[in-house]
């Protein structure tokens, strides 16, 4: 391979350090260039319908400032640094670009995705000059033993540090930048309308309604793997209104996605303020009903508004490492560093404050009325903090542990049980005021 050579220290350079050379300096050159490039397209250029290159600072400013500083220090730094940097740099390449993947596997390509393909095909290239500058720079004196064992403790904290560090990074701008788009028609059991509405952020969202018979209306806040048509049908059914919503970055609804939605509680006002300006509905008898994620968006939008009379939240467990910190037990420390690594990307990256700890909202919802429900062979955090969540949560309240049917799949498994407590539920906080 002729990509990458290294020069004799030269007149500026310290001692005993050996330069990158031409060839690697172009290539590293040109490489982050291009991610930069896809950085202010995605940012500042062509950014997601409904927001504007003010919405990006921290997300744009901050990778580009350590793209300039990485950049700038590669051209004097000892060969084993540089490979470790181009490395780095070539994981943030290729995930900035992940974005282009997904959408253009969607058929949903476009715009800045051109740029995003570009900055994987830099990623890619800067890896393989890590590698290259990792052999050719290998050392080859004193004993056999002691250089395979030294390699090895090197990768295998290099191995470390990508689990920990690197991946939980990687994964924030994951989060914050892929969005569903392709959301299935709705199969509501009814007619409905496809009705749109306004943030207080000023982002228009979509959602498909079918109109009330009985003078409620229950917001259907989704999970991310599944879009709860059977329980919306469930809820219809029994002569509510039901307003299935696509949160901010989902479908045709604007703004950026997060994947924990940790902005979506103003999508649920906003739903709210909808569904109060309906003539059908009263807007004292207005629910929500949440699954995973969902469920998690629905405790601080009732937190934050009394104007949810009641909330449905299945599944609902944890969305950054401040929920962590609710388990019991001394292992409950072991994943504390990647989350919060995690945390502190999706807060850059979706330039977003964390959110506070589900935990502490909990009692702010009281007096309106909450139910809880998790599966018993559910997700871990499901599992062990609901009953915490629960005692957490003032009156009126009630919880459910369904037997089985994994997470969010309390309808699945056992569906007359599942609509008796849950319409139960709301027939008494919405119909009996």
């Amino acid at each position: 391979m002729n990509a990458v050579t290294t020069e004799t220290p030269s007149a500026t350079a310290p001692p005993g350090v050996a330069t990158a050379g031409r060839r690697e300096r172009w290539l590293v050159g040109i490489a982050l260039g291009l991610i930069a490039l896809h950085i202010v397209d995605d940012s500042f250029l062509q950014p997601q319908p409904g927001t504007s290159a003010a919405d990006h600072l921290v997300s744009g400013l901050v990778p580009l400032a350590l793209i300039a500083l990485l950049g700038f220090g590669y051209l004097r730094w000892r060969p084993g640094v540089r490979a470790v940097v181009a490395g780095l740099l070539g994981v943030l390449g290729i995930t900035v670009g992940t974005e282009a993947v997904y959408y253009f596997s969607q058929g949903d390509g476009g715009g800045d995705d051109f740029t995003g393909v570009l900055a994987i095909a830099a990623g890619l290239a800067l890896i393989g000059c890590a590698v290259t500058v990792l052999w050719r720079s290998r050392r080859t004196d004193g004993r056999r033993w002691w250089r395979y064992t030294r390699r090895s403790l090197v990768g295998l904290a290099a191995f470390v540090t990508g689990y920990v560090v690197v991946l939980p990074f990687a994964y924030s701008y994951v989060i914050t930048h892929v969005g569903v788009t392709d959301v299935p028609t709705p199969d509501l059991g009814a007619p409905y309308e496809d009705v749109q509405f306004t943030t207080s952020d000023g982002l228009t969202l979509h959602g498909a309604y079918v109109p009330s018979r009985n003078g409620a209306a229950v917001i259907v806040v989704p999970g991310l793997s599944d879009s709860q048509d059977d329980e919306a049908r469930m809820l219809a059914r029994h002569g509510y209104g039901v307003l299935l919503l696509y949160r901010r970055g989902e479908g045709e609804s604007e703004g950026d996605p997060n994947l924990f939605g940790w902005h979506s509680a103003d999508d649920v006002h906003a739903a709210v303020d909808y569904l109060s300006g309906r003539p059908e509905v009263d807007p004292d008898r207005i629910g929500g009903i949440g699954f995973s994620v969902g469920g998690e968006i629905l405790i601080q939008a009732a937190a934050e508004s009394d104007r949810l009379a009641a909330i449905v939240s299945e599944g609902g467990s944890q969305r950054s490492v401040r929920e962590q910190l609710n388990f019991s037990g001394w292992d409950k420390w072991v994943p504390v560093p990647s989350l919060a690594i995690n945390t502190a990307g999706v807060a850059v990256f979706g330039n977003q404050t964390v959110p506070a700890n589900l935990m502490d909202l909990m009692p702010q919802i009281a007096p309106q009325a909450v139910f809880l429900i998790h599966a018993a062979d559910g997700q871990p955090g499901e599992v062990e903090l609901t009953d915490d969540y629960y005692a957490a949560a003032g009156q009126p309240k009630q919880s459910w542990e369904v037997p089985d049917g994994g997470h969010i799949g309390g309808y699945a498994a056992h569906p007359r049980e599942y609509e008796q407590r849950v319409v139960d539920f709301f027939d008494t906080e919405l119909l009996a005021r």
